[in-house]
């Protein structure tokens, strides 16, 4: 029996079964689908993409696998040099994992053993509340939503701060000579509530990390390749370590890298084998996402994503803007993402069946009926799902 995510499984609904998917429609037994939700924002090109179908068959005719350890191949190279070629500043070196969550844990761990390489005792992670990070152990430690996590007890050597800029000068105020890193879902944070937030607060941790020798992590598994409006927020200020994942493969297959800038790679570099950093996932670097990931890149590059992604965000704010509802606390955009967040959640039982019926695959939690679609929707498509979720409103 399948164990179903985020589900107490003696109460819920049962799923609706997928036979087929292509573009950014999903297809059961009888109905067609828009995807709203990108498969969990990861899917940006749509489903069943002829250019990444073909990079996944002709790879796994070579071979589907190898492991990294003593052993390297063409498509991880390619990869690697491709992301160091087009990220920011002096990102250059990838550590590759299966997942956003095991990636963000490589680079809690990669600041912690850093001051730890060079004999400075930090301990401390200073995060945003309301931050989501993944749901392994430390990934759910920096982490700030019970609604997840209530069942895995305090957070021990975690500071967690508004994202308003008195709270973070008080925090390294306070506790900069035990902070190894701060970590943000830089602009948009996803699972906390889809909450927003000002470009100016990211600059001013920049400036005050570099004060302090702190490391700036951004957790851009769910940001990263367009969804704020920016290419990545990493292009805007640029961090320490950059975390990837969801759409790095086109949402083809699991895969994710953290990305360290020269200064926390020189941190692990030398004759002394305690140095190194101690880790290595299985999957690490798997030659068909690999591969796919490098088509993906190739495809938001030359059919201008960006382009697309602000067509997505006119048309949504066009469609939305002054949208209001007595049960509506807000109504928030920004690039490929709008989220009306509702004052009870109550009032959003039901919106996904409603959905359903109306041709549009949604998934809200919480208090938060979201959108985040594939970038190659067309206008039609998208004024449905904003449709449905207007109609929500004004037919109860």
């Amino acid at each position: 029996m399948i164990w179903y995510p985020y589900q107490q499984m003696k109460t819920m609904k049962t799923p609706y079964r997928i036979v087929n998917a292509e573009g950014v429609c999903l297809y059961t037994e009888n109905r067609k689908l828009i995807d709203s939700v990108s498969s969990w924002w990861s899917v940006i090109h749509g489903y069943k993409h002829p250019v990444l179908t073909e990079a996944v068959k002709s790879q796994a005719d070579c071979f589907s696998h190898v492991m990294l350890g003593g052993l390297t191949h063409e498509p991880v190279e390619k990869l690697s040099s491709k992301l160091q070629e087009w990220l920011p500043g002096d990102l250059d070196y990838c550590f590759f994992s299966d997942s956003g969550s095991v990636a963000v844990e490589v680079a809690l761990k990669m600041a912690l053993q850093f001051y730890t390489n060079r004999n400075i005792r930090r301990e401390k992670v200073l995060s945003l509340t309301h931050s989501y990070h993944g749901d392994t152990f430390k990934a759910m430690e920096v982490g700030d939503d019970e609604d997840y996590h209530f069942a895995f007890g305090k957070k021990k050597n975690v500071i967690h701060i508004p994202t308003e800029i008195p709270a973070l000068e008080e925090a390294f105020h306070l506790h900069h000579d035990e902070l190894n890193c701060l970590i943000v879902e830089p602009l948009l944070q996803g699972a906390g509530g889809m909450l927003m937030y000002d470009i100016s607060f990211i600059k001013r941790a920049r400036e005050l990390c570099d004060e302090y020798d702190v490391l700036l992590i951004f957790d851009e598994v769910a940001t990263g390749f367009g969804r704020t409006g920016h290419r990545f927020v990493a292009d805007l200020v640029c961090p320490d370590i950059l975390v990837l994942g969801k759409a790095l493969t086109g949402g083809y297959i699991g895969h994710a890298v953290t990305v360290a800038n020269h200064k926390v790679y020189q941190g692990f570099y030398g004759d002394d084998p305690s140095l190194a950093l101690m880790h290595g996932p299985t999957f690490m670097g798997n030659a068909l996402a690999c591969s796919v990931a490098l088509k993906s890149i190739e495809l938001f590059e030359s059919e201008d994503y960006m382009a697309k992604i602000s067509r997505i965000a006119a048309i949504t704010r066009r469609e939305m803007e002054g949208f209001e509802d007595s049960r509506i606390k807000e109504v928030r955009m920004m690039g490929g993402c709008v989220c009306v967040e509702v004052f009870d959640p109550a009032v959003l039982e039901g919106y996904q069946q409603f959905a359903f019926e109306r041709g549009v695959f949604s998934r809200p939690f919480l208090r938060y009926l979201y959108a985040m679609v594939p970038y190659v929707i067309e206008e039609a498509e998208l004024v449905t799902v904003l449709d449905t979720m207007k109609a929500w409103f004004q037919m109860r």
